[in-house]
């Protein structure tokens, strides 16, 4: 940053929230804050021509601009309190070093970037030993989100919460009168339910693209078709955000072309990485959530396009099945459609059990459903009913069992099954529903197939097993008699 004239500085401290970065996020961020009564906006950036260009573009929103870091921390109020929205990695770290030193014991730094949640957790230690809060607050709900309402998932400590909770509160979005903001628990505990939302989020897209992808292979519809397919599934137990873009995406035309915007893009699916996180995590924690694995994957699948290209003339089904019932296909995939996306959801809360309990936080899973309700890519209606759910058994093991979604999955399984099937027998990929089947029916099962996995392993490397039918620990002298034996504890 460079130096203004100090003219420009402001005079005293006037600003109850600052914002350091002014990228789209940033300055959407800050011009939602100023909007709500009772909030000054103190507003930095790395180059000063995006300070000004947002005050000259918004002067209706008071905003203190500042071209230095100690300037910025002098136009705040104690406790400072610092939003910062830069990019993550290296840059955040600049920043956060920055800010410490002209912050003071008892201000309050906020990271609302895509952060790792260990990342997070590194931070606030080293931030913390300075007397200075430092908080992880997840947003989600993208650009408009930012400008019109969030929501948001801070982490950090109680102390922090006092001061920041009714900021935040102002600006986040709101679902049936509450603001979709809550503590979620201390230091990265945040960042992690945020790495949750968008690993579920992978999994929801996902779901929605291979629905799509039925709908057009198999019945051959339109993407105009599709487009009212999906808004006819919007005005029910599928209503959400993504459903409903999803037929606005698939009604747009091409200007060049004139042809389905959908025919024109290019079939590779980006990632900025945090469905990636998401898996890694549950693979470190031991949580299966397979559905969000599947959709990372096929996201990698769609842009290998060399290996793609190699594999065109791979033998496949030399003819798809009829179907007979056209509109009854349609609700097939509706109904696996909405028992995966319980599925996905259920993987999701599951990884947040398992994080808290790892990490020693302490999060209310009705709570994190609740302030999904709006504000974030993955608002949904029948979030109310896993709010609810939570709420109703607070120590409810397994989303899966709450009466409601067993009632859910009980009516759609039979269409589940018979939609993979017909799919399989098509030669049209569905790794969502294949895989969300396979995990509800490996947890349905008495027996699996892991007894033979485990009795492999301690053939071939004495890796010990357990029994049925008394306590301890054994091996089989394989190599030997193969008598068994008491393993050592």
């Amino acid at each position: 940053m460079t130096e203004k004239s100090p003219a420009q500085e402001p005079a005293a401290p006037t600003a109850n929230i600052g914002v350091v970065g002014l990228a789209v996020m940033g300055s959407n961020l800050a011009r939602n804050l100023a909007s709500r009564e009772g909030n000054v906006v103190a507003v930095t950036n790395r180059t000063d021509a995006k300070v000004d260009r947002l005050i000259e573009d918004h002067p209706e929103a008071g905003f203190v601009p500042s071209y230095s870091i100690a300037d910025f921390a002098a136009s705040l109020t104690t406790p400072r309190t610092a939003i910062i929205m830069v990019k993550a990695g290296r840059a955040t770290d600049a920043v956060i070093d920055e800010l410490c030193e002209v912050f003071e014991p008892g201000d309050i730094i906020v990271d609302g970037g895509n952060a790792l949640f260990t990342d997070t957790i590194r931070r606030e230690a080293a931030v913390r030993a300075k007397g200075i809060n430092f908080v992880g607050c997840g947003i989600s709900g993208g650009e408009e989100g930012a400008l019109r309402g969030p929501s948001l998932m801070p982490g950090g400590s109680a102390e922090a919460w006092q001061t920041l909770g009714p900021i935040l509160e102002s600006i986040a979005a709101v679902a049936q009168g509450e603001p979709c903001v809550t503590h979620v628990g201390t230091d990265g505990a945040g960042h992690f339910v945020k790495m949750v939302h968008n690993g579920i989020e992978y999994a929801d897209m996902q779901l929605i693209a291979e629905s799509y992808d039925l709908l057009r292979r198999v019945l051959g519809q339109t993407p105009e078709q599709a487009a009212e397919t999906f808004a006819e599934w919007n005005r029910g137990d599928l209503e959400s955000y993504l459903i409903e873009i999803t037929a606005e995406v698939l009604r747009h035309v091409d200007a060049d072309t004139g042809q389905p915007l959908v025919d024109v893009v290019l079939d590779a699916a980006g990632a900025k990485g945090t469905g990636s996180w998401t898996v890694q995590t549950a693979l470190d924690l031991g949580v299966p959530v397979s559905g969000i694995a599947e959709a990372v994957f096929a996201r990698s699948l769609s842009s290998q396009a060399d290996v793609r290209a190699a594999s065109r003339d791979l033998p496949g089904p030399a003819s798809a099945p009829a179907v007979d019932d056209p509109a009854g296909f349609v609700e097939d995939v509706r109904l696996a459609l909405y028992a995966s996306k319980v599925l996905a959801y259920a993987q999701g809360f599951d990884e947040i059990t398992a994080g808290a309990k790892t990490y020693g936080w302490q999060i209310d899973r009705g709570e994190v459903a609740r302030i999904w309700r709006a504000g974030c890519i993955i608002r949904a209606r029948f979030l109310d009913r896993i709010t609810e759910a939570y709420r109703d058994q607070p120590e409810l093991v397994t989303l899966l069992t709450a009466p409601v979604f067993v009632e859910v999955l009980e009516a759609a399984q039979q269409a589940w099954r018979r939609v993979v099937s017909v799919a399989v027998a098509a030669g049209v990929p569905v790794p969502g529903f294949s895989a969300a089947l396979a995990h509800y029916d490996a947890l349905r099962s008495e027996r699996l197939p892991a007894a033979l996995i485990q009795a492999q392993r301690d053939f071939f490397g004495a890796h010990t097993y357990r029994r049925t039918d008394r306590e301890g620990t054994f091996h089989t002298l394989w190599s030997g008699d193969r008598s068994e034996i008491a393993a050592e504890a």
